[in-house]
């Protein structure tokens, strides 16, 4: 049996929505399992469309810790697997390609054993996996989502409504940042006036998605927990944001993730005057890039 799922790409954080705030996008990750008929063949793992080296091959891959946490829970070993892995989404580049990769491997291998698991097992092994579930939220369930992880590890969500016209715009360095570095440079605590400038800001922001309001959604978007500490980790951010602010149809202007992306939500306005505006700076300082704009991907993941 051949099972193929797949799963979108996803933008955690969003600004203020510090490991709890995601929204997913058009952008994928497939993967396949099947099970082979070889006895002894063990576990083969393949990485297709992808040059870099630093993807494991063997258990130590990250769908293949998966998989094997969902067989443990029934009981089960995982034997004669083969995985492949086709990766259209950047690695390291804090696009949720690890989240992706997580949920599409779960999906998969709970097909293959007959649904053993419902959703929320799914979601709470792959929490369990990415250490928060910001990400593997909206890679399952697809649109814009808050979550929470409960003392049980259980994983508390919702999806919010995004307005239809809002737009994120993706703009990807050349440079990867690994997200154990980017969290490195966090700090153990916080200011308790930084911490409940971010409460405010987050109750902005959903409703602020609720009620499409726009202006309110400028102010929404800033953060004083995770953004001031990682600006000097991805070269150009502090410039490309200023540059944003003042111009007609941007929402807010955030890093992606663990960076090094940044991610800006906009009205569909100006996209063209946004994208000059990313590329001067980046240019003034040797970065390429790729840009995409995109309007939320809103399904979540799916077998094909």
């Amino acid at each position: 049996m051949k099972v193929t799922v797949e799963t979108p790409a996803t933008v955690a954080n969003l600004g203020c929505g510090f490991d709890c705030f995601g929204l997913a996008l058009p952008v994928y990750n497939t993967i396949t399992l099947e099970e082979t008929i070889m006895p002894g063949s063990g576990i083969e793992i393949n990485i297709l469309d992808n040059d870099s080296d630093n993807i494991p091959r063997d258990k130590n891959n990250i769908v293949y810790k998966a998989i094997e946490l969902l067989y443990n829970y029934i009981g089960q070993t995982p034997a004669e697997l083969k995985i492949n892995i086709k990766t259209g989404i950047p690695v390291a580049r804090g696009m949720g390609s690890s989240a992706s990769v997580i949920v599409g491997g779960l999906i998969a291998a709970n097909e293959l054993l007959g649904h053993p698991a419902d959703n929320d097992v799914l979601l709470s092994i792959a929490t369990e996996i990415e250490g928060h579930p910001d990400n593997v939220t909206p890679a399952f369930f697809g649109g814009m989502t808050i979550a929470e992880v409960e003392d049980t590890g259980s994983v508390t969500y919702r999806k919010l409504p995004w307005p239809k016209n809002w737009k994120i715009t993706m703009c990807i360095p050349d440079f990867e940042l690994a997200t154990d570095i980017s969290r490195s440079v966090l700090p153990d605590n916080v200011p308790m006036k930084d911490a409940i400038y971010n409460l405010r800001r987050s109750a902005m922001f959903v409703e602020a998605v609720y009620t499409q309001d726009e202006d309110l959604m400028k102010l929404a978007m800033t953060d004083r927990l995770h953004q001031p500490y990682r600006m000097k980790l991805v070269p150009g951010l502090n410039s490309i944001m200023e540059g944003l602010k003042h111009t007609e149809g941007v929402l807010g202007c955030t890093l992606a993730g663990a960076g090094p992306s940044i991610a800006i939500i906009s009205n569909g306005k100006n996209i063209d005057e946004i994208n000059e505006i990313v590329e001067t700076n980046w240019n003034n300082i040797n970065v390429n890039s790729i840009i995409h704009t995109y309007t939320i991907e809103d399904k979540g993941a799916r077998k094909i």
